[in-house]
């Protein structure tokens, strides 16, 4: 007989359900393992028998290439631009990918979602309480969002470890202040995680999570 698992964490607020599919929101500062976590879970439910779509934002679309280069660049756009580039890249998602999916009854998976454009923007002074407000009126509202909680520190200690060019987010005065709005996020939807274990201690708590959360057949 299988252990029960531990109660997945959960915040409070306005939960808004998803079509006929599920909406799977992973979100978190660089370096949390959002990636790695999006794949393993991917893989476990299409053992399971599920259709799965698994995306990212940015995206590999116009915008999402445009923010890509600017970020790798090590240049930021001013906030209110910045900002309308990752709304752009998000309709286009939606439109494109995600709405469809989600109307297909598949399972989605995304690294990175609208609490990203909440806890990243919000962090360079846009009010991310309005952010917030507006993404859920406009974007389809996640069944789940797994939120990966690390300390800023380690996250850029990991991300600097794996190489590749520094982006202009990975500021350590920036990141606290993402974190801290990550951490003042309060929604049904959304459940907190620590990231700073193994990788594989994180995805059994992921799939318990996603077991009690959504009750998908098959699963985990």
């Amino acid at each position: 007989m299988r252990e029960p698992a531990p109660p997945c964490p959960r915040g409070h607020g306005t939960y808004v359900k998803s079509r006929s599919g599920r909406l799977l929101a992973f979100e978190g500062l660089d370096g949390c393992g959002k990636t790695t976590q999006v794949e393993r879970l991917a893989a476990r439910l299409s053992a399971a028998g599920h259709d799965v779509l698994a995306t990212r934002e940015p995206t590999d679309g116009e915008w999402g290439r445009r923010i890509r280069a600017r970020t790798l660049e090590g240049e930021r756009a001013e906030p209110a631009e910045e900002l309308r580039w990752f709304l752009e890249d998000r309709r286009e998602h939606v439109a494109r990918e995600i709405a469809p999916a989600l109307e297909a009854g598949r399972v989605v998976l995304t690294d990175r979602y609208t609490l990203s454009t909440v806890a990243y923007q919000g962090a360079r002074g846009i009010d991310w309480r309005t952010l917030l407000a507006e993404a859920e009126a406009e974007f389809p509202v996640p069944d789940l969002v797994v939120l990966l909680e690390l300390e800023p520190a380690t996250g850029m200690q990991r991300v600097r470890a794996r190489g590749g060019p520094r982006e202009a987010f990975e500021d350590r005065e920036n990141l606290e202040r993402v974190a801290e709005i990550f951490r003042a996020i309060a929604a049904d939807y959304v459940a907190r995680i620590p990231g700073s274990g193994s990788t594989d201690a994180v995805e059994v708590a992921i799939a318990a999570c996603v077991d009690q959360r959504l009750g998908l057949p098959g699963f985990p």
